[in-house]
């Protein structure tokens, strides 16, 4: 490597934007070049952040979404500049937070130290190889390569599984709900497959696009939508961490009544239950290392959906537009498990098309999708007619049924292995991919969600954000720095 040393950060949403800007306007030891590889026209923005017709809320107030632990009310005062009345408890436009991070990037580019030089590249990382000495030569789609002394990979959420049954459906099934337009026609029945925070997303774009005039059913193994956010205080919830984390060290069971007992206990002093989950997610990781392997897998399959319909909560106006639609019948909730999806004619399917409404690009489709689906707690099958079906369950972390290229080459070297719960990607100290033989990768680094596989919580802004500041100071550090070494 030349005298020069480069960092190339692999994707430029949330994650990688932070650890760029957070190298930006850290103090480096040597010149130092920061190369930022994104695939999309846009830095900063991801698929969550990204300009859509529709204006998709944070769920998250702005007060509690600054991208700096440093200045809490960043964001806010950044809103404030553009919407003069907002408030750090509004549920600001997820595009106008995709701004912020904008500006953010620019703001530490433009203020850099001079030995420190920013570059950004747009393009398909499809593969990483060692290189020579400790650094790794990255390959771009288009054939260009960049060699680097340190890779971070920020490569986002992934897309969801693929529902079985759906490989014949054609353009009756969107795959991923993100990854376009999704665009609703007036008139027509939808099927959402999950209930969590992107079916509400599908149906609010849903119900205003189509003016209501829309069906829905959404379908999850549980039914459980999420409940609103709501304004709270840290103050009246009284934990005892170490009991707590004796309690993860038992079982998940153990900590699960641990955690009601907390959650009533909070409300009887006149608190929010709310409290008691922020206290945990802020405690997840150490109570997740703390729990034996066995106990984390009964959590998985037992308390998980519980745990998450309570963690991601939703806008209070957007809860109540939903409940809206469903007296109105235009939102339908079920709980139970889908079985088979067919293509049948409308003939079949006991409708009848004359010549106009084949003409009308608002009307029902020739075809529709016959889902047969048996719900919860039930032996007896039914069906519906819907005209799509879109997957609304949410990232898939399985990086074994990852179809990414770069994922898929980084598993073949061995440069990056799955965890036992299929929760992402096995990481040390700082973030260090594990390798195949067990060891923390000396260069090689992972930011964002699939962090989960050893920390739990890592989805939410104030988690990644975390994560993102820890290994931009650690990459920043003189050469002497401490290596990274594998989670216990």
């Amino acid at each position: 490597m030349s005298a020069q040393r480069t960092i190339v950060i692999v994707g430029a949403g949330f994650s990688g934007t932070l650890v760029a800007a957070n190298l930006l306007k850290s103090q480096h030891w040597a010149a130092t070049q920061i190369v930022l590889v994104e695939r999309a026209a846009t830095v900063a923005r991801g698929k969550a952040y990204a300009e859509r017709g529709y204006p998709y809320l944070l769920n998250v107030p702005a007060g509690r979404m600054s991208a700096d632990s440093n200045s809490p009310l960043d964001f806010l005062n950044f809103a404030q500049e553009r919407i003069p009345d907002a408030t750090a408890e509004d549920f600001l436009p997820r595009e106008l937070y995709g701004q912020y991070l904008e500006a953010g990037l620019l703001d530490a580019e433009v203020s850099a130290a001079p030995h420190v030089e920013f570059q950004r590249v747009k393009g398909d990382v499809c593969g990483i190889e060692p290189g020579k000495g400790a650094g790794y030569r990255v390959q771009l789609a288009d054939g260009r390569q960049i060699d680097a002394d340190d890779v971070v990979l920020a490569l986002g959420n992934p897309g969801p599984a693929d529902l079985p049954g759906t490989e014949n459906l054609g353009d009756h099934y969107t795959s991923d709900p993100w990854s376009g337009s999704l665009t609703f026609t007036p008139g027509e029945t939808v099927l959402l497959v999950g209930t969590g925070l992107t079916m509400a997303d599908a149906t609010m774009a849903a119900a205003a696009e189509t003016n209501d005039q829309v069906v829905i059913h959404a379908v999850s193994r549980h039914g459980l939508i999420p409940p609103s956010q709501t304004q709270f205080s840290q103050n009246t919830c009284k934990a005892d961490i170490a009991s707590m984390l004796r309690a993860a060290s038992f079982s998940a069971l153990t900590l699960l009544r641990s955690v009601r007992e907390l959650a009533d206990d909070t409300e009887r002093r006149g608190g929010d239950w709310r409290e008691t989950i922020t206290l945990i997610r802020n405690l997840a990781p150490q109570l997740w290392q703390r729990l034996p392997a066995r106990e984390k897998r009964r959590l998985l399959r037992h308390i998980r959906p519980y745990w998450d319909v309570h963690r991601h909560r939703l806008p209070s106006q957007t809860l109540a537009r939903m409940n809206h639609l469903r007296r109105h019948q235009k939102l339908n909730v079920y709980a139970g498990r889908l079985l088979k999806f067919e293509v049948v004619s409308a003939a079949e399917a006991g409708h009848t098309l004359d010549a106009n409404a084949v003409a009308n690009t608002s009307a029902p489709r020739r075809t529709k999708v016959r889902v047969t689906w048996r719900p919860r707690g039930e032996d007896t099958l039914q069906t519906m007619l819907v005209d799509r079906v879109i997957n609304c369950t949410g990232p898939d972390y399985s990086i074994r049924r990852s179809r990414d290229p770069l994922i898929r080459s980084l598993m073949k070297q061995g440069l990056a292995v799955p965890d036992a719960l299929s929760l992402g990607v096995r990481t040390g100290s700082y973030g260090a991919l594990i390798n195949a033989q067990g060891h923390a990768a000396p260069n090689l680094f992972y930011v964002g969600p699939m962090l989960r596989a050893d920390h739990w919580e890592a989805t939410a802004a104030q988690e990644l954000r975390g994560y993102a500041e820890r290994l931009a100071g650690y990459l920043s550090a003189p050469v002497g720095r401490m290596p990274a070494v594998a989670s216990a």
